[in-house]
């Protein structure tokens, strides 16, 4: 998958895939892709099956394209499938204005000052929690799928505009917790980027210490993207 002499991008971005999973059922989501060249990614937090050999389709923002799977593992329940996939021949590459921002700034992967910002790891679990947004007072039950004790990210497709101020509920073990945030990141079709603004240091570490159990072997300190300026340290 890719050469040595591509130019390549480490940090994680959002995608949307489509396809038929290995039952052949039909089946749409939003992933995580990973180790992006111009003709290759990895693909985590799938939850459908793939075999090696399948066809799917890819799309970030307004870009799409067909991709084959060359590899599948099985990360167990908390971080799902992952899969390795190739464009096909002739088909536009979807990150490669990506490609070309990370490729002006090569610092930004390592030197990143929101990166140096954060404090916490974090997990690319599914977490529950509730939003509401205080100009309709609108509650939403849903799952942040990647959680620190300084943020999350939130998958929808309709997210909140950039700086809106959310009203927030979540249960540390046996505790309901009620603090506010700040959309830091807004991607339409895609999902949002909070950042926890109501919590307290000894908050936001017990927060921590359950995603760590939760998720004992992952923890990533380097997803958020500095190609998308908007994903800010949250």
């Amino acid at each position: 998958m890719g050469s040595a002499a591509q130019p390549s991008l480490n940090t994680g971005i959002i995608v949307r895939i489509w396809g038929m999973d290995a039952s052949g059922h039909a089946f749409f989501q939003n992933v995580h892709a990973q180790n992006l060249t111009p003709d290759s990614a990895h693909l985590f937090g799938l939850e459908h099956q793939l075999k090696v050999g399948d066809t799917i389709g890819i799309q970030l923002a307004d870009q799409k394209a067909r991709c084959r799977v060359v590899w599948v593992v099985d990360a167990g329940a908390i971080q799902r499938t992952k899969a390795g996939v190739e464009l096909l021949e002739a088909q536009p590459c979807p990150w490669k204005k990506n490609l070309e921002v990370a490729a002006q700034n090569p610092a930004a992967p390592s030197q990143s000052p929101a990166r140096n910002k954060r404090r916490f790891a974090r997990h690319k679990i599914t977490f529950p929690i509730e939003l509401r947004d205080p100009r309709n007072n609108a509650a939403m039950q849903t799952n942040a799928t990647d959680i620190s004790g300084c943020g999350c990210y939130v998958e929808t497709l309709i997210p909140m505009p950039l700086g809106t101020e959310v009203k927030i509920a979540l249960w540390i073990e046996s505790e309901k917790v009620n603090t506010t945030g700040t959309v830091k990141a807004s991607d339409p079709g895609v999902g949002m980027g909070i950042e926890f603004t109501g919590m307290n240091l000894d908050t936001q570490m017990r927060l921590q210490q359950v995603l760590e159990k939760l998720d004992p072997s992952g923890g990533n300190r380097g997803f958020d993207s500095s190609t998308n300026p908007s994903r800010t340290a949250y």
